[in-house]
C-alpha cells in the first residue's frame, strides 16, 4: 500500500486544489455559517469542498472508503474494520476562514494499518502545497514553482521556536511556554498560525514544536502527520507515542506535540 499511496499523490494534489478553488469562490462572497453540535462552525465552503473531494476520491479509488469531517455518521463497527481509507478535512481552520485571514487548508490523507501513508495539505489563499508519501520524502510547493524537499530542524534548546494556534491559545499552552522558558532559561519564540499549517511549519524546519493541548480530531492531523514524519519529525501524545488512526471508537485525538525531534520529551515542560 505504500507504493499505492505514492501513486495517488499527483491526483490527490489536483483534487485538493480543485476543492480549494471552490472554497475561494465562496470566500469572496458574503457567506454565512452555522454552528455544529461540537460548537465548531460550518460554512457552505466546508460542504462544497467535501462534495468535490468525496466524489473525486470515489472515482479514483472506488474500493477505498472515505471519511470526512463532514461525512454523515458512519457505523463504528464498520469503520473499525477498515484497513485502508481516505481521511479528509475539507476545510481545516474554518474559524480562520471566517476571520478571512487566509490561514486555512484542505487536508487529504490516505490511512493504512492505522498510519498516515500519504498526505496533502493545500492552502488555497497562498497556493502553498505540502505533500508526502511514506518512504518518498516531504515536499513544499508554491503555486506552479518546482517543489522543494523539506526537513524538520535539529533541536537547539537554547532557542526553541513554538508554533501556536491562532484561535486556541489557552492556560495550558501558556504554562507550556513558561515551562520551556524556565527549563532552558531562554524565552521561546512563538509563531501563531491557523489550521494544520502549524504542523507543516514544524515539518519545514521553521518551528521545533507545536503543542496541541486541547481537543482535535483525527482528520485535523492525518495529512500533516505524514508530511511531518517524512520530514523527520512526528506527532506524539503525552507519553511520546506516535498518534495512530482508526484504532478506537472515538475519532478525538489525545493532546499531542507535533515535534521536529522525536526524542524530546515535551510533556516534561508542562
Amino acid at each position: 500500500m505504500t507504493n499505492e499511496g505514492h501513486q495517488f499523490q499527483a491526483d490527490v494534489i489536483a483534487i485538493a486544489k480543485d476543492a480549494g478553488e471552490a472554497i475561494m469562490q465562496i470566500y469572496s462572497t458574503d457567506f454565512g455559517f452555522e454552528m455544529k453540535s461540537d460548537n465548531s462552525p460550518l460554512t457552505e465552503a466546508d460542504i462544497a469542498a467535501h462534495d468535490i473531494i468525496v466524489a473525486r476520491l470515489s472515482q479514483l479509488t472506488p474500493d477505498i472508503p472515505v471519511l470526512s469531517e463532514e461525512s454523515d455518521e458512519i457505523d463504528i463497527g464498520s469503520r473499525l474494520n477498515w484497513q485502508t481509507y481516505w481521511l479528509i478535512d475539507p476545510l481545516d481552520g474554518t474559524r480562520e476562514f471566517l476571520k478571512r485571514n487566509g490561514e486555512f487548508t484542505v487536508n487529504i490523507a490516505l490511512i493504512s494499518q492505522h498510519q498516515s501513508i500519504m498526505g496533502v495539505v493545500y492552502a488555497p489563499v497562498t497556493g502553498l502545497t505540502y505533500y508526502a508519501s511514506k518512504g518518498h520524502g516531504a515536499y513544499k510547493q508554491q503555486g506552479a514553482a518546482p517543489a522543494e524537499r523539506i526537513y524538520a530542524k535539529t533541536l537547539n534548546l537554547a532557542q526553541v521556536t513554538v508554533a501556536g494556534s491562532r484561535s486556541h491559545s489557552d492556560e495550558r499552552f501558556q504554562k507550556f511556554l513558561h515551562g520551556v522558558e524556565t527549563a532552558t532559561l531562554a524565552k521561546p519564540e512563538l509563531i501563531s498560525l491557523g489550521s494544520s499549517l502549524k504542523i507543516c511549519l514544524v515539518a519545514e524546519g521553521k518551528a521545533d514544536v507545536y503543542p496541541r493541548l486541547g481537543p482535535t480530531y483525527e482528520w485535523d492531523t492525518a495529512a500533516g502527520h505524514c508530511v511531518l514524519q517524512e520530514a523527520g519529525g512526528d506527532i506524539v501524545d503525552m507519553q511520546a507515542v506516535a498518534l495512530s488512526y482508526n484504532a478506537k471508537p472515538s475519532l478525538l485525538n489525545p493532546h499531542f506535540f507535533a515535534t521536529a525531534d522525536k526524542s524530546q520529551q515535551w510533556a516534561t515542560f508542562l
